[in-house]
């Protein structure tokens, strides 16, 4: 391991486009569902709805939440809809799922999802059995990243210290309150929509294009 990742004995990965590819572009078919479920709920044309369902994802963090501030929705209605896709799209990366599993320590996922989803996605990357746990939309009470609230949860409830934490997330926003409470911050810069918005060197302590060679980079193997 390197010596500036050896303090680190929990494992935090973001899931949508940090552990597979953002060129997957599972969020296309995402977005499609989105745009449905808008349209249905507001009246509105497709144009609308589309512009309506990205001004609450950067106004609020997710679609979700800027739905349930501003129309009341049934968070889990949204999330089942929206999340009944073909995951077809993705594929088992053998080296990284690999190396996930030399990390020393605890790994877990933390992402803006619902477990049910998170779960269909890691079992098509082969990762089913890589984490020890999945902390959800659902256990934030539908406060999404980038809110610090989530962070401190999420230490607080699985008993980690985020001096000893490193976290893996391709939107670099969301990587501003895990540095505050003091985790090690990996910005996974692969192409994700807005991935870059808000980001700054004071609270990303390393960068990578790709989770892949970054991970044997540190466990001192070879791609």
């Amino acid at each position: 391991m390197r010596a500036d990742l050896a303090h680190v004995d929990t494992w935090i990965f973001d899931l949508d486009n940090t552990l597979y590819p953002a060129k997957a572009d599972l969020f296309a078919l995402i977005d499609v569902k989105m745009g449905e479920f808008i349209q249905e709920l507001l009246g509105c044309d497709p144009v609308v709805a589309r512009e309506t369902q990205k001004r609450y994802f950067m106004e609020h963090g997710t679609t979700l939440s800027g739905l349930m501030r501003h129309h009341g929705i049934e968070p889990r209605d949204f999330l089942d809809y929206v999340h009944d896709i073909s995951m077809d799209r993705l594929a088992v990366d053998t080296d990284l799922n690999a190396h996930i599993a030399a990390l020393p320590g605890r790994r877990l996922i933390f992402t803006n999802g619902d477990a049910d989803y998170a779960g269909r996605v890691l079992d098509k990357l082969g990762l089913s059995d890589a984490f020890e746990l999945i902390h959800d939309i659902h256990a934030c009470q539908y406060v999404p990243k980038p809110d610090p609230s989530g962070y401190a949860q999420l230490c607080r409830v699985h008993d980690v210290d985020p001096a000893r934490a490193a976290f893996f997330e391709d939107m670099a926003r969301n990587l501003k309150p895990a540095k505050a409470i003091g985790m090690t911050t990996i910005w996974v810069n692969n192409g994700s929509e807005a991935g870059n918005h808000d980001h700054h060197p004071d609270y990303i302590d390393f960068e990578t294009d790709h989770l892949t060679p970054f991970l044997a980079d540190i466990l001192g193997e070879r791609t």
